[in-house]
């Protein structure tokens, strides 16, 4: 009897373990790659050398604008992620310098996950099922400290040309504009949804038509609620304007290497359809390479693009190449 119990429980392990290994038909859940079965990279591949060359020509006036924000323990966090940060300075403690010219030093640990402030969300971040891009069947590719497939190290250079869709400003023109009562300068309120329309009209603002190859940063104004941090984290993480499916799936054929917003997660939260999880993020990066950047810092790029009556700059953006991650913080500067 023992012998019995004992083999149900071994096979009840084996058929757990089974069904835990079982894999989606990933070419039935997510489309190819058009950079070729073995591609994990995605839509930097547009990035090509004769792009950046032509981006470098909006370095008119040489003039740098931050658009990251600074990383410090208390910013506005989805969910359950942290940061916090621990100096080690021993010694600065006395009898602690060396040598006779009584050297110091300091170094930081920042623990943190990696989709924490102004950041990128790699290929490796966002599936179908198991499936991800490129029909990659992600489970097989997983351990305990990294993916092995579709880290960041396969990234190639974001050096391209930055547009920004100022959508505080098509929304006021268009007279539609409702701001949250919190955010200290117009912003769209949460809920709102940015269209295909609005992206484009706000292209039209500047006087820009899309290049293959290019960034669109979309400003909401959303982004003075993580300024006001942590005062204002509670009504930041609550939701927040963003673009639709149909903005979405417009930027997807304009083929862009990138979409950025001011806010949390890019697209409209709570979203279009109660019945879909975060939408945007399967058609713009499952099914098409196209990466997110969320918590870009906006408005003093939109303060310059108004005062310039130019919605172009050359995008730099610098990303830690680390093996196997599926984001990371990153460092953003326009360049004018």
């Amino acid at each position: 009897m023992r012998f019995k119990g004992l083999l149900a429980a071994v096979l009840l392990v084996f058929a757990s373990a089974s069904v835990a290994l079982a894999q989606s038909d990933c070419t039935k859940i997510v489309p190819p790659s058009p950079w070729g079965p073995n591609d994990e990279t995605g839509a930097t591949n547009r990035v090509t050398p004769a792009v950046t060359k032509a981006a470098a020509a909006e370095i008119q006036e040489g003039k740098v604008v931050p658009m990251s924000w600074i990383l410090k323990d208390g910013i506005p966090l989805f969910g359950t992620r942290f940061t916090k940060t621990i100096l080690t300075a021993t010694s600065l403690a006395a009898g602690g310098a060396f040598g006779e010219n009584e050297l110091t030093y300091m170094e930081d640990t920042w623990l943190s996950q990696s989709h924490v402030g102004t950041h990128l969300d790699g290929m490796g971040h966002i599936g179908r099922k198991d499936c991800y891009f490129n029909q990659i069947a992600m489970g097989k590719y997983i351990n305990q400290n990294y993916i092995t497939k579709l880290g960041l190290e396969h990234l190639k250079s974001f050096a391209t040309r930055g547009v920004l869709v100022d959508a505080v400003r098509v929304f006021q023109a268009a007279g539609k504009l409702k701001s949250n009562p919190a955010c200290r300068k117009p912003c769209l309120d949460k809920g709102t949804v940015i269209t295909a329309a609005d992206i484009q009209a706000g292209l039209k603002m500047y006087n820009v038509t899309l290049r293959e190859g290019d960034i669109v940063v979309v400003h909401t104004g959303w982004g003075d609620l993580f300024d006001q941090f942590p005062a204002q984290n509670a009504t930041f993480n609550s939701g927040e304007p963003g673009i639709g499916k149909d903005a979405a799936k417009w930027l997807i054929s304009q083929k862009v290497v990138a979409v950025g917003a001011d806010q949390w997660a890019v697209e409209v939260i709570p979203g279009e359809d109660p019945k879909e999880a975060f939408i945007v993020h399967n058609l713009l990066i499952t099914d098409n390479g196209i990466h997110i950047l969320e918590n870009v810092r906006t408005d003093l790029i939109a303060e310059e693009a108004a005062r310039t009556h130019r919605g172009t700059f050359f995008f730099n953006m610098t990303v830690p190449r680390a093996y196997g991650l599926t984001g990371n913080f990153v460092g953003i500067d326009g360049i004018r």
